[in-house]
């Protein structure tokens, strides 16, 4: 990273707690006092269980610091609230990516690599590589 830029995280959950609770535990992991920008959007505008595509767009907005945002996130709608977005073209900031990963160790993983001044390829790349942590 030599324009001191970071990729910025958005973890979208179903439920706000989960996403803050997540977002909580991966900045929690990074140590040393770099500052990842991360954002959780969670639930409805209303507090409910659900997506709302306008606090995924607020959050993502948030995190952006040129170096492009990584959107991980937890079950079906989530998914396709995001996939819409960025068909919509205008609605997420320019370079933004919905990351292939699983949502704890996903953004673990994506938190910690973005902390070293990664690209977004690279960040993007540690998620996925989650779905390979074995646990027996």
């Amino acid at each position: 990273m030599s324009d001191g830029k970071l990729v910025g995280i958005v973890l979208v959950s179903h439920s706000a707690q989960v996403a803050a609770s997540v977002a909580e535990l991966a900045k929690g992991l990074v140590g040393g006092g770099v500052e990842v920008p991360v954002a959780p959007a969670g639930g409805t505008a209303g507090g409910e269980l659900g997506t709302s595509a306008e606090l995924i767009a607020a959050a993502a907005a948030s995190v952006d610091r040129g170096a492009g945002v990584a959107v991980l996130t937890d079950l079906g709608s989530a998914v396709l609230t995001v996939k819409a977005l960025l068909a919509e073209g205008d609605e997420l900031p320019a370079d933004t990516r919905l990351v292939d990963a699983p949502f704890v160790e996903g953004a673990v993983a994506a938190v910690v690599t973005a902390a070293t001044g990664a690209d977004l390829a690279t960040v993007e790349a540690a998620a996925t590589e989650a779905y390979s942590y074995r646990k027996v």
